[in-house]
């Protein structure tokens, strides 16, 4: 077992599944945030499943939608991007599992940013979508990178999911979590688990640290604004 590899395809793992949920979650956030429309609780019910279903239950699930044998998985097959046993299936796992963190994170930072500035961009004759990109993101950004971070430092310990649609293949889908469940019963795992354990620890407290001083900078600049 080489933990150098499950340490390097766990860090490429977390960052492909949230530089993927990136647009989507700011999209969905700011939708919640500001947005009234039909099924918008069947929407926030949808998005934050993951936080309530066992992590085992979310990886069957997407096995039945991106397996082999479904139509989904299939077309998926059909050009060259097979899902299950897969870096794929992978990064698709931590995507789901990391994407209702980084909703719930970019909600909270537009809730925070004040409606009448949007208004007032408005009633100077800026449309809409300018007044997102020049007044709402850039006043929201301290906590979307935050929830960058915490969707990240989810992705990079999901386990349950992952071991279901990705399995445990060495080299290939075994990330920081799989790997240490396998030297578990490996004869000479103990080296490995150790440095798997640090690094994991390392990676999570740094990820952490990132988050909550993100946090503070955005509280900051909130109390300084008001």
């Amino acid at each position: 077992m080489d933990p150098a590899n499950a340490i390097r395809l766990s860090l490429l793992v977390g960052a492909a599944a949230t530089s993927l949920a990136l647009v989507p979650a700011i999209t969905v956030g700011y939708a919640l945030s500001r947005w009234r429309f039909p099924g918008k609780f069947m929407v926030s019910t949808l998005v934050m499943a993951p936080l309530v279903l066992p992590p085992v239950v979310t990886g069957l699930l997407l096995l039945w939608t991106f397996g082999r044998s479904s139509p989904v998985g299939q077309a998926m097959e059909a050009i060259g991007l097979p899902v299950p046993f897969s870096l794929i299936g992978a990064i698709l796992s931590a995507f789901v599992v990391g994407f209702p963190f980084f909703v719930l994170t970019v909600r909270a930072a537009f809730d925070a940013v004040d409606p009448r500035m949007e208004e007032l961009s408005r009633s100077f004759g800026v449309p809409p979508i300018r007044t997102f990109f020049q007044v709402s993101l850039p006043l929201a950004m301290p906590g979307i990178a935050a929830g960058t971070v915490l969707a990240f430092a989810r992705a990079l310990g999901e386990f349950g999911a992952t071991a279901v649609i990705a399995g445990n293949i060495e080299g290939r889908t075994r990330t920081i979590a799989l790997a240490v469940y396998a030297s578990l019963d490996a004869p000479d795992g103990e080296r490995a688990t150790r440095t798997l354990l640090l690094a994991s620890v390392a990676i999570s407290a740094a990820a952490l640290f990132g988050f909550e001083a993100l946090n503070r900078w955005h509280r900051h600049r909130l109390h300084a604004d008001g």
